[in-house]
């Protein structure tokens, strides 16, 4: 190869040029950047809906509402472990040099999570409007609320990571 060309090569180079710990340390302080964002949603939604079953109305709402209601309890339950279990695996784990293995678990626990968090979200839109509207439209809006979500939250990035990966 020619210098020119191995200099052209070079400049389409993607990446960083990091060791297996500095990729390790910077994709954990990305990781929990993005956790605190999912993390204080999930907090919000939750401690809302802890309060429901002790409003008055709680003990009008059909069956099938109050069964949603304790779906989406647990579910917002599940995912708010899901969420702080990056920063406890850090904690239980930190100086045992194992951070990309830690990075790695950390990442599927936050996926794990915003998925979990998609279905806590779209059990809560469901009951409220149930409760709201009593309309028929319901089941179809929440379909189109997490239809965009999932665009949102994985088809874009999924397809970003697909078009502009490097092969």
């Amino acid at each position: 190869m020619r210098d020119s060309d191995a200099a052209a090569d070079s400049g389409r180079r993607r990446g960083r040029n990091e060791t297996e710990e500095e990729r390790a340390d910077r994709m954990w302080t990305e990781l929990i950047q993005e956790v605190r964002v999912a993390q204080m949603g999930v907090q919000i939604l939750f401690g809302f809906l802890l309060t429901v079953v002790f409003q008055p109305k709680y003990e009008t709402l059909s069956d099938t509402d109050q069964t949603i209601y304790l779906v989406t309890v647990v579910l917002g339950a599940v995912t708010t472990g899901a969420l702080i279990g990056p920063v406890s695996l850090h904690r239980l784990v930190s100086g045992r040099r194992v951070k990309p293995q830690a990075v790695r678990w950390a990442s599927r626990l936050t996926v794990l999570g915003l998925v979990l968090l998609l279905a806590t979200t779209a059990c809560s839109l469901l009951l409220i409007l149930r409760v709201a509207t009593h309309d028929g439209f319901v089941p179809y809006l929440v379909t189109g609320v997490v239809l965009w979500y999932l665009l949102c939250w994985f088809g874009i990035p999924l397809w970003t990571r697909h078009r502009h990966t490097a092969r």
